[in-house]
């Protein structure tokens, strides 16, 4: 199971070196403007899924793929929803990261409005985990390989 770290970085964007590893934290200029961004530091492809609760229901949408030592920008708006929920599975299908909020899922790109009767509607259901971002606008979640 992949370990799940994390880094709060308001100002992380306005680091100086082009790329520099500072706290365990990547500064890259490719995530100044992400205020969501998922963060692969282990040696595997991992495909992505991010949900949030918006206006009256949950929304999730994916497959963001992310390639080992890369980061995809999976919400670029300023985060307004103070927890995001993520799903993370192998290039194989294989769950590479699950939690315990059941959330729908497409098998292509996606986006799913409501987590009611996935099954019914035609999506998969996945176990999504929940990321507290402590109401800020920028957060960088980083999956690791297991120690």
């Amino acid at each position: 199971m992949f370990q799940l770290l994390h880094n709060l970085h308001s100002r992380l964007h306005q680091c100086v070196a082009q790329s520099a590893i500072v706290a365990g934290a990547v500064c890259a200029p490719s995530m100044a403007s992400a205020t969501f961004a998922v963060c692969n530091q282990s040696f595997d492809v991992v495909n992505v899924a991010v949900g949030q609760y918006e206006d009256d229901a949950f929304v999730t949408r994916g497959w963001w793929t992310v390639g080992p030592n890369q980061c995809a920008n999976t919400i670029r708006e300023q985060l307004t929803a103070r927890y995001i929920y993520i799903f993370a599975q192998d290039v194989f299908g294989n769950e590479i990261l699950s939690g315990s909020t059941p959330l729908c899922i497409g098998t292509s790109r996606f986006t799913i409005r409501g987590d009611e009767e996935c099954l019914l509607r035609g999506y998969l259901s996945a176990d999504f985990i929940e990321v507290d971002t402590q109401q800020t606008e920028r957060w960088t979640l980083f999956l690791t390989a297991p120690q």
